[in-house]
């Protein structure tokens, strides 16, 4: 257990906040996260959680996988623990003696003795198994190393995780189908696209708007086409000029020309009246959706009312009621045209056809039915089927994107497809690729088929909120992965695998969204890569600025050196007023106990780029400012990968700066009320505008001018509210690209241009008046 003085290392507002809004929510999923967060708050005021630390539950090796919440928040509970699966009942009802007590215990004795190794043998040489979290290929491992003749290293996996056998599984799901591999990847399983298939409610607008064409619609037609047997003279409608426009009186409602109803009653008249009445009555007792026809207000109502007074008793009616029923009558016919009418009735019809389709939601389930006859725990390399139209009539975007998400392919295609909308998207695809560029130099297909497994089951092992710079568990930290490491190896061909597979990721990130900054998940794949690639790249992560403690790793200062023999005499130099030279002969990387080696030298530049001192007292903006001073100085990996990869002659630079701009214009001109969603905008597109310089840097002198051109047209064709806030921004890259540096308080008074950034102490100069805090 941890010291008093331990027990808190970070504010518990956050666990507080979430509890709170756990509390306020309903269903099983509500419980579950009131439990996690309840758990969470009170491991933080026990001491048997330790936030921020590599093992954050007490008496836990760092390889055992923690149930982790949001914001990396340990609950103490284990991904590989809690009640026993059902795969796990199945094969303790299988057993010759079935334990009353300790029953994982005694599963993952039976899979650590003889016969449950030859069941495990079995499944690994046919990949008839699954792996979810990485504790379950531990005796797969075990298994491995045993048939080569190796009992001594699988004793030694077995004697590390044997104190855990009670809790954890360590032993595979076995599956009937055996394993998958290729190039090709997805978004999702099948299952869950059948889950959010299955999802899809009812629309309450489309049901009454069907429920209106069905039921109320063709009432509404007989009802106008009774009145017009009581009109003498033309057909009323409102009175249209030469030109085609309505005319308006001096009320300005329009003018009605035509006869008048309530004239003369045909023989019969009174009697169909009254059933329509009466139809109305009883398909209103059966169809309350639409409450249209209630309002009295709308003309349907009116009408019934009038129809109600001149079958009781035409003499009823006024002067003014007449000419209320002659208005709705001219208004029906003018929009509609005359009830019968083959303009009307071709109307009608298409809505009926509308109304006749199956329901989104039927058409959903209908969808999820197809689904689910294959694989659930897989993609689907071919939809046709599944996407085959419905009683002739294409599937809606809706629930045809919901099914595509599925879509096994190469990942290329689903970015194509939009089926990989974010950077953020592609981190959660790219580690199945990753794991077989890893695996391609392990020549036993059994042992691969375990290191893919675990490896996958690895990558979704969800980040630890961390300080002092510690790092997160790596794969090698598993014992069963370190045991077979001998095996795992590299070569020639599994390097050059993996340096493709890193250039082809880093290619279609960038050029696919290239305003986004590297999100942490996507830059852990490429750092697993380059290290297959047997590539040394400095690749840093995105710090949290509140929880920032000042030190910055000695890789954030390899990757300043990286961009700083780039970029030399760049207009990004330039633009932020970049002390490379000062970067290049920094060399005071120290040991830093605990957490990686830092770089004092580093940090104290990144504060004073930010125009901060040491003592200021430390805020989440203070925090952000010298974060953002030092993804400028390192570029946030891109110099790293341009650099290694020779990405400038994969990608068209000006293109992507230009469609940078188009974002970033779009960005700042969205309108949004909540002050904390206004910040992350700004320091979004500030992001992005990095991003456009660098690009800008490596494109040439050509592409630089014809940029500067195209973006003043680009910025004219805004909102003139936002140009006048903006044109200092585009004024300081003018100058930039002229030669021009800013002052020191990041102006250029010549041309009036401004430094853009994302972070400030205090309001960002440039939010719209009236916004933000």
């Amino acid at each position: 257990m941890a010291d008093d003085d331990d027990k808190l290392r970070i504010n518990p507002g956050y666990p507080l906040h979430q509890l709170a809004k756990a509390l306020t929510g309903a269903g099983g999923r509500a419980a579950e996260r009131v439990r996690q967060w309840q758990q969470v708050i009170r491991g933080l005021f026990d001491g048997t959680l330790r936030v921020g630390s590599r093992t954050p539950v007490a008496f836990t090796p760092v390889w055992v996988t923690p149930e982790v919440v949001h914001g990396g928040f340990a609950t103490g509970n284990f991904a590989a623990g809690g009640p026993l699966q059902p795969h796990e009942l199945e094969r303790l009802a299988s057993l010759a003696r079935r334990p009353k007590t300790g029953e994982r215990t005694a599963l993952n004795r039976h899979f650590a003795g003889d016969s449950g190794r030859a069941e495990l043998e079995a499944m690994l040489a046919e990949g008839r198994f699954r792996v979810q979290v990485p504790e379950e290929g531990a005796l797969l491992a075990a298994a491995w190393l045993t048939r080569r003749g190796e009992a001594d290293r699988a004793a030694k996996v077995i004697a590390t995780i044997g104190p855990f056998f009670d809790r954890l599984r360590f032993y595979p799901i076995p599956h009937p189908r055996p394993l998958r591999s290729g190039e090709d990847v997805f978004v999702q399983t099948a299952g869950d696209s059948v889950e959010r298939l299955r999802k899809k409610k009812p629309q309450p607008s489309v049901e009454r708007m069907n429920e209106a064409i069905r039921v109320w619609t063709p009432l509404y037609d007989r009802a106008v086409a009774l009145f017009l047997e009581t009109v003498e003279g033309e057909v009323p409608g409102f009175r249209r000029s030469d030109s085609g426009e309505l005319v308006r009186g001096q009320n300005g409602h329009p003018v009605v020309a035509g006869g008048w109803p309530c004239r003369r009653y045909p023989e019969g008249w009174r009697a169909r009246a009254l059933k329509l009445l009466d139809e109305y009555r009883a398909a209103r007792s059966q169809n309350q959706l639409c409450r249209k026809p209630e309002k009295p207000k709308e003309n349907f109502a009116r009408l019934r009312g009038y129809l109600e007074k001149c079958a009781g008793d035409p003499a009823s009616l006024a002067g003014r009621d007449v000419g209320m029923i002659r208005k709705i009558i001219a208004s029906f016919v003018t929009r509609h045209g005359v009830p019968g009418s083959g303009e009307l009735q071709k109307t009608r019809a298409e809505q009926a056809h509308t109304a006749a389709r199956p329901a989104h939601t039927t058409l959903a389930h209908l969808v999820a039915d197809r689904l689910e006859q294959y694989p659930q725990d897989e993609g689907v390399p071919d939809l046709t089927g599944v996407l085959a139209p419905i009683s002739g009539e294409p599937l809606p975007e809706s629930i045809a994107s919901k099914a595509m998400r599925c879509l096994e392919a190469p990942i290329g295609s689903l970015i194509e497809k939009r089926l990989v909308p974010s950077s953020e998207a592609m981190a959660r695809v790219l580690p199945a690729l990753a794991s077989r560029a890893r695996a391609a130099a392990i020549r036993d297909p059994e042992l691969r088929r375990v290191y893919e497994a675990v490896y996958l089951a690895f990558r979704r092992r969800r980040s630890l909120l961390l300080l002092d710079l510690e790092s997160q568990v790596k794969l090698g930290e598993l014992p069963w992965i370190a045991a077979v490491e001998p095996w795992i190896g590299s070569d020639e061909t599994s390097r050059e695998a993996a340096r493709g597979t890193l250039k082809h990721a880093s290619v279609l990130a960038i050029g696919t969204f290239p305003q986004t900054l590297l999100p942490n998940k996507l830059v852990g794949e490429m750092r697993t890569l380059a290290a297959a690639a047997g590539l040394s790249l400095p690749l840093v992560d995105e710090l949290a600025c509140d929880i920032f403690m000042g030190a910055f790793s000695g890789t954030f200062l390899r990757a300043a050196k990286v961009a700083a023999q780039l970029l030399r005499g760049s207009l990004y130099e330039r633009y932020f007023g970049l002390p490379f030279d000062r970067v290049l002969a920094l060399d005071d990387v120290a040991k830093n106990d605990p957490g990686a080696p830092t770089s004092p030298g580093f940090a104290a530049l990144c504060e004073e780029l930010a125009r901060v001192t040491a003592e200021e007292r430390r805020s989440v903006a203070r925090n952000g400012t010298i974060i953002e001073q030092a993804q400028i100085l390192t570029t946030h990996n891109l110099a790293a990968l341009f650099e290694e990869l020779g990405l400038a002659k994969s990608l068209q630079l000006g293109e992507l700066a230009r469609r940078v701009f188009q974002w970033v214009c779009r960005r700042q001109q969205m309108k949004i009320s909540y002050w904390r969603a206004q910040l992350q905008m700004m320091k979004n597109t500030a992001y992005a505008w990095r991003q456009m310089l660098f690009y800008l840097s490596l494109a040439g002198g050509a592409e630089v001018s014809a940029f500067a051109t195209w973006s003043a047209a680009h910025l004219e064709e805004q909102r003139p509210d936002f140009r006048s806030r903006f044109e200092p921004v585009l004024a300081g890259l003018r100058a930039a690209i002229a030669g021009e540096r800013f002052g020191p308080d990041g102006l250029h008074a010549a041309s009036g241009g401004r430094r853009f950034l994302g972070w400030s102490v205090g309001r960002h100069w440039l939010l719209p008046p009236g916004n933000g805090s």
